[in-house]
């Protein structure tokens, strides 16, 4: 099985961390110019900060 997340699943864990950021959670990286909260959420999944696990079904 790979460890690559689909589309569907990278989707959906920006969506909700984007919006907890956007409700005032501090982002667990250093941001720069970008308050954008999908940028902070993608740059925070590039790095692989986010303490998310995704059970797949086979």
């Amino acid at each position: 099985m790979s460890d690559k997340l689909t589309r569907f699943e990278k989707a959906r864990i920006l969506g909700a961390r984007s919006i907890q950021i956007s409700m005032g959670a501090k982002p667990k990286v250093k941001i720069g110019s970008s308050k954008d909260p999908i940028d902070i959420a993608m740059l925070e999944l590039e790095k692989g900060v986010l303490p998310v696990d995704v059970k797949k079904n086979q």
